[in-house]
């Protein structure tokens, strides 16, 4: 009898952007098994709900190379991660890198989930060049702005997007309770 290896990508995919399906579909590739879990994380504010998170994902996987999408499965999870992880037999937890911003606080949790549960290995993968800056949160506000997302997520999201948001929806010329993006420097040169 051969043991699967299954892996875990955890998130709250609000929403899925191209960059988690890119994760998505090169860990599919590394186990048997990979199982995205969808974390509630209320604290999050998130723009949808846990249920529309999931049929999003669902829908996205759908679209993958059929060889890719019968090893993924999607599930909500509402408790502990680790505690996740061993009820589906998970060996691996799957984490996704953008910058080396992302490195310190992926690092913590990956000694916290080791404390954990040490016969559970967190991975990492680094994002693909073409995907390394684009985050759920920069999505959200560039639509919520009435800006083009369409190179960030795919059509099918942009549409739940725009009905999530409202088709014709404007923003509000000066909101002083609105979140902004940070304000980015420029690059030093080489």
């Amino acid at each position: 009898m051969t043991h699967q290896r299954i892996a875990i990508y955890p998130g709250t995919f609000d929403p899925v952007t191209n960059g988690h399906l890119d994760i998505i579909g090169r860990g599919a590739q590394l186990v048997d098994r990979l199982i995205v879990a969808v974390a509630v994380n209320a604290g999050k504010g998130p723009l949808f709900e846990l249920e529309d998170r999931v049929d999003l994902l669902q829908e996205e996987i759908r679209h993958l190379p059929e060889a890719i999408a019968a090893r993924i499965e999607v599930r909500p999870f509402r408790s502990l991660l680790m505690r996740f992880a061993e009820e589906c037999g998970a060996g691996l937890i799957l984490r996704g890198l953008r910058a080396v911003s992302d490195f310190e606080y992926e690092f913590q949790m990956a000694g916290m989930n080791h404390r954990l549960n040490p016969a559970i290995e967190t991975v990492f993968l680094m994002a693909s060049e073409t995907h390394q800056f684009i985050s759920s949160r920069f999505v959200k506000e560039i639509a919520r702005l009435g800006g083009d997302v369409g190179s960030f997520v795919s059509p099918r999201v942009v549409a739940r997007m725009q009905r999530q948001f409202g088709a014709g929806h404007t923003p509000p010329a000066s909101d002083p309770t609105a979140p902004t993006l940070p304000q980015l420097a420029p690059r030093a040169p080489l």
